[in-house]
């Protein structure tokens, strides 16, 4: 199956491994990925910061990066869920409606794509510890992503999958709502740490590297024993080098 590869400007910057990983499970699970290097960003940061018409112009610049005839696979729930929801805001009644639906229809997160449209969920990853699934806000709320992670977490040799309390519960990132309100967004990420060490967890996993960014300081800052990882870090994790 050809898929079409959507790498977020925040993985790319910040974490290009998460981004070589995601190939690497699509190509174990049969897929032909093909990457535009066109392609920047879906537009999230500033529709958030209220800026609708910088959004907008992004969000153009996607929907001509890509074609709606294959799927589009992305390791961000957080943007994925901006494509799926935000672009309605965007672009109904507009000119690119029909193009913006047909895109829409054919965005997924990874998880979600690989449960749901791949119908596979092992992969030979193996992880030694116990972990706890941080059910990020947009993978829960607006892609409707909630066992597709746990499915795939179950069947990683070696790894102990645990719930947490509070597991639903934001951890405080929100984009500029970190930066606006620091101190009640250090304290949601001190609270999910906290409720992750009450359970005996060794990592933090979940479909949202930004969600992980901001976790992962305060992990440091703290200095406490316990890390994070992104789902398609894990899934490709144990297999050698290839």
């Amino acid at each position: 199956m050809d898929v079409s590869l959507f790498i977020p400007c925040f993985i790319d910057q910040l974490y290009p491994v998460t981004a070589f990983n995601t190939v690497r499970v699509l190509e174990k699970a049969g897929c032909k990925v093909n990457y535009n290097p066109a392609q920047t960003c879906c537009g999230q940061p500033a529709y958030n910061a209220g800026f609708w018409d910088e959004a907008k112009g992004i969000g153009h610049k996607f929907l001509q990066d890509f074609e709606a005839s294959t799927y589009i696979v992305s390791p961000s729930a957080s943007c994925t869920g901006m494509v799926k929801n935000a672009y309605n805001d965007l672009f109904t009644n507009s000119m690119v409606h029909n193009q913006c639906r047909s895109i829409q229809a054919s965005i997924h997160e990874l998880s979600d794509f690989l449960i749901n449209i791949l119908k596979k969920d092992y992969f030979g990853a193996e992880l030694e510890g116990r972990a706890v699934y941080h059910d990020s806000c947009s993978a829960l709320r607006e892609c409707k992503i909630k066992e597709e992670p746990r499915q795939l977490l179950s069947k990683v040799d070696g790894l102990e999958v645990i719930e947490m309390r509070d597991q639903d519960t934001c951890c405080g990132f929100g984009g500029t709502f970190s930066v606006k309100f620091s101190a009640i967004s250090s304290a949601m990420a001190e609270q999910k740490v906290n409720n992750a060490l009450a359970v005996g967890a060794e990592y933090i996993i979940s479909t949202d590297a930004s969600c992980l960014l901001h976790l992962q300081a305060y992990i440091d800052k703290q200095q406490l024993p316990i890390k994070t990882m992104h789902l398609a870090d894990v899934l490709a994790n144990g297999w050698g080098n290839v």
